[in-house]
């Protein structure tokens, strides 16, 4: 995860610069919020009985969102982007591979257990905020969905017998959607993702259907 905070400290680095500009001049075609960051914690939900979270699953996801205002005070209208995420998850699901079948089984004495999901994201959000051209601190409420395309995933365990690693197996779904809503005034929004499609497809765990979804909620900053 080193790499990500290298990331995150240069994005917010970048917004204290952005916050520091003098505006000049007074745009009454403005565009807002087109460049975003959002930090999150993690939570599966769905889960089997047999299959629990057991330390901080965190997430981190920015990029670019092109701002469309529908009406002439420029305060309604959508956004769509285009943005990258990762997001691990710590928990006792112990995916390994023999014979190239993939194998589920809950874990129990290890010292390392988690799977992480780097995703190409589109978000597209419905966007009210009471901003004006002079206005640059201001309330939002952007609600809408998230589509993800995943370009890896990755999955560690480690005991003091084993240490397995997988990549890019196949029961991963490699489309992932759900719905966003980002809250705030100011810097600071309260962010979330609700999943709406399983994160595995066509997977059986202990008899059941592992069903697992993601729900995160955090932090997401805007600049722009």
């Amino acid at each position: 995860m080193s790499k990500y905070w290298i990331i995150i400290s240069f994005l917010l680095f970048f917004f204290n610069l952005e916050a520091q500009v003098n505006k000049d001049s007074i745009d009454l075609r403005y565009l807002e919020d087109q460049i975003y960051l959002s930090l999150t914690y993690n939570i599966l939900t769905d889960k089997p009985s047999d299959v629990a979270q057991n330390g901080f699953s965190g997430g981190v996801s920015f990029g670019f969102i092109k701002d469309i205002p529908f009406n002439e005070n420029r305060n309604f209208g959508i956004g769509i982007g285009l943005g990258y995420a990762y997001n691990a998850f710590i928990q006792n699901l112990k995916i390994s591979t023999e014979n190239q079948i993939t194998l589920f089984e809950a874990a129990q004495d290890y010292d390392t257990n988690r799977f992480g999901i780097s995703a190409l994201e589109m978000p597209i959000e419905i966007r009210w905020r009471n901003s004006t051209p002079q206005k640059y601190k201001f309330w939002r409420v952007y609600g809408g969905v998230k589509l993800a395309y995943v370009v890896s995933a990755k999955t560690i365990y480690r005991d003091t017998d084993e240490n397995i690693s997988t990549k890019n197996v196949s029961e991963f779904n490699k489309i992932q959607y759900g719905l966003t809503l980002s809250t705030g005034f100011s810097t600071w929004n309260l962010y979330v993702y609700y999943g709406l499609n399983p994160i595995f497809k066509s997977v059986n765990f202990n008899n059941e259907k592992l069903d697992l979804k993601e729900f995160n909620v955090g932090l997401k900053f805007y600049i722009m």
